[in-house]
C-alpha cells in the first residue's frame, strides 16, 4: 500500500511540473502563429510570399516543396477583399483562414471562370449589399461568404518542375489582394 501513495504522489508532482511547464510556453508558442507572423512580415493587404523561394527564411513553416504560396491578411470591417493574379499556372488554390488558423473555405482553378483567379471574400451583409448591384468587374469572380471579419487568403500553386518555377512565382508576385469599399 505505502508503494502505491508514493507512486500516486510522484505522479502528481510529476504532473504538476508538466503543467507548470506547458503554461510558462504558451506565450511562447502564441506569438509564433502564422497571424502573428504574418502581421510582423506585412501589413493588411499585402500579399507575401509564403516560400523561401522569394529569398529569405518562410514566414510559415512546413510549405510543401512541390507549392509556392502567397498569403495576405484582411479585415472585412473595412470592406470586402479581392484576390487577383494574372496569368494561368497548372494548378492553384485558395483557402481562407481565420485568424486562428481554421480552414474557412477551400476552391482551386477548377471551380474559377476560366481557370483565372478572382475571388472576393465578404461577409453574409456585405454579399447582400453586392447582390443588389453587382459591379461588372467582378461578374466573374467567385465570391466567398464568410463569417469571420479578419483572416488570411493563401494562394498556393503548383511546380510540376524547375522550368515552372519562374512563371509561378511570377503568378504569385504579381497577385493582388485589394480592399474593396461599396
Amino acid at each position: 500500500m505505502r508503494k502505491f501513495v508514493y507512486a500516486v504522489l510522484l505522479g502528481l508532482v510529476g504532473a504538476g511540473i508538466v503543467h507548470i511547464a506547458v503554461l510558462l510556453m504558451v506565450p511562447d508558442f502564441s506569438e509564433r502563429d502564422a497571424w502573428s507572423r504574418l502581421a510582423q512580415a506585412s501589413d493588411f493587404y499585402k500579399v507575401t510570399r509564403l516560400d523561401a523561394e522569394a529569398g529569405g527564411p518562410p514566414v510559415v513553416k512546413s510549405v510543401d516543396p512541390l507549392f509556392f504560396a502567397a498569403a495576405c491578411r484582411f479585415d472585412l470591417t473595412d470592406g470586402m477583399v479581392q484576390i487577383k493574379s494574372p496569368g494561368t499556372v497548372p494548378f492553384w488554390s485558395v483557402s481562407i483562414y481565420d485568424r486562428s488558423g481554421h480552414n474557412i473555405y477551400s476552391f482551386n482553378d477548377h471551380s474559377a471562370t476560366n481557370g483565372l483567379l478572382d475571388a472576393v471574400a465578404l461577409t453574409p451583409a456585405q454579399m447582400l449589399e453586392v447582390r443588389k448591384q453587382l459591379p461588372e468587374d467582378l461578374e466573374g469572380s467567385v465570391f466567398v461568404e464568410t463569417p469571420i471579419d479578419e483572416g488570411i487568403i493563401v494562394v498556393r500553386s503548383f511546380v510540376p518542375d524547375e522550368s515552372w518555377k519562374p512563371t509561378v512565382s511570377r503568378f504569385l508576385d504579381q497577385s493582388s489582394c485589394t480592399l474593396r469599399e461599396f
